[in-house]
């Protein structure tokens, strides 16, 4: 079956230059879904949710399947809260909570644009990053809930869902605390191959891949 799957968002998929000179994650999944099928990598390190419409100019007329990993840079902008002071932990969940709608708002529309686009989508979590403890847990706790935004968006509109959380789980999988190593690469890659190769549901349903 002849594909062309799109991948857009962030380095995650852009992810050429923590490599060493390895393949990134677009040429990965062109060696796993064979030559009869092709991969667009329209993402770029460092955008955010709000820039990934512009990469729609880079979706071809011929395109099958859009991928999408974007939110781990809008996460970064909240990364001072882990180290701010607070006079209460209800203090604390209201700050988070805070967070946690203006970014559900911002990923909302931007999967919104995508869905548009009249094609099969899948929406990746972000993973739990390979920070050293106790920044790591803490980390690890907060990313929690603009995941959980993150997946109740793709209920609501109707979009599968790749699970990075589970896809991205030892230190080896990471290149630095935020970006995948080629080995991370080539399990994202692995990922979106078994989502490539599932059958493709009604529009409005939800399945999760890892």
């Amino acid at each position: 079956m002849s594909r062309h799957v799109v991948l857009l968002g962030d380095s995650i998929f852009d992810n050429g230059a923590y490599v060493a000179g390895g393949p990134d994650v677009a040429q990965q999944l062109r060696e796993m879904i064979g030559r009869e099928s092709s991969v667009t990598l329209a993402a770029v390190d460092g955008e955010s949710c709000a820039m990934v419409p512009k990469q729609f100019a880079k979706i071809p007329a011929n395109a099958t399947h859009l991928v999408v990993s974007a939110g781990g840079n809008d996460i970064l902008q909240h990364a001072a809260l882990l180290t701010e002071q607070a006079a209460s932990f209800a203090e604390v969940l209201e700050t988070l909570a805070d967070a946690q709608e203006d970014f559900k708002a911002t990923h909302r529309h931007m999967l919104s644009a995508v869905v548009a686009r009249g094609l099969p989508v899948a929406i990746c979590t972000i993973y739990d990053t390979n920070y050293d403890p106790p920044f790591g847990r803490a980390a690890k706790t907060a990313i929690s809930i603009f995941n959980d935004a993150i997946t109740r968006n793709a209920h609501a509109i109707g979009c599968d869902i790749i699970d990075l959380r589970l896809v991205c789980t030892e230190p080896a999988d990471f290149a630095n605390p935020i970006e995948p190593s080629e080995r991370g690469g080539m399990r994202i890659a692995s990922a979106i191959r078994r989502y490539l190769n599932a059958e493709t549901l009604l529009p409005g349903q939800t399945r999760v891949f890892c």
